[in-house]
């Protein structure tokens, strides 16, 4: 696992384009028609990505097998203070679902989280038809908390969640 590169754009277009059916069900939307614009190149994303990598808001992490991008994973939402929580999201391409490696990459996700930016709470939100997401937290020992009513916009309407939660209890 590592940070998008801008050299990475021809692997991610290409894993985000033969994905897109496979991923459009559980992709985020906006619910508001003035921000239904083009979405952003990914030269934006990856710019975003560094500038709030290094305030500390959020670390995204392209995941590979060899060469070949397969996914990526992104710890955000990430709050300090009286909080010290985030949440994770993460996407892997059809072909290597249910191999066990997006689980990896949430227990090492975590562990950083916990270990090097000693954050709490990590929470998980995921739609409930979503088995394959629902195993993978459950197998990096997240908890099940509870449901989210129509708690993100999500394929173009608000959408139900299931929510899970691992607490650091070293912090």
């Amino acid at each position: 696992m590592r940070p998008l590169r801008y050299r990475d754009r021809s692997a991610w277009l290409e894993i985000r384009r033969e994905n897109r059916e496979w991923l459009n069900p559980w992709e985020a939307t906006s619910p508001l028609i003035e921000e239904q614009k083009a979405p952003p190149t990914f030269f934006e994303v990856v710019r975003y990505q560094r500038t709030e990598g290094r305030a500390g808001r959020l670390y995204s992490f392209a995941i590979w097998q060899e060469k070949e991008l397969i996914g990526q994973i992104t710890l955000g939402g990430i709050s300090y203070g009286a909080f010290r929580g985030a949440h994770v999201g993460y996407w892997i391409d059809k072909s290597n679902g249910n191999k066990g490696i997006m689980t990896k990459a949430v227990i090492e996700v975590t562990r950083f989280a916990f270990e090097t930016l000693r954050l709490h709470r990590i929470e998980i939100a995921l739609r409930p038809e979503n088995g394959a997401s629902k195993r993978v937290a459950e197998k990096a020992g997240y908890l099940f908390e509870g449901l989210r009513p129509r708690f993100l916009h999500i394929d173009g309407e608000w959408r139900d969640h299931i929510v899970f939660v691992k607490e650091n209890t070293k912090v």
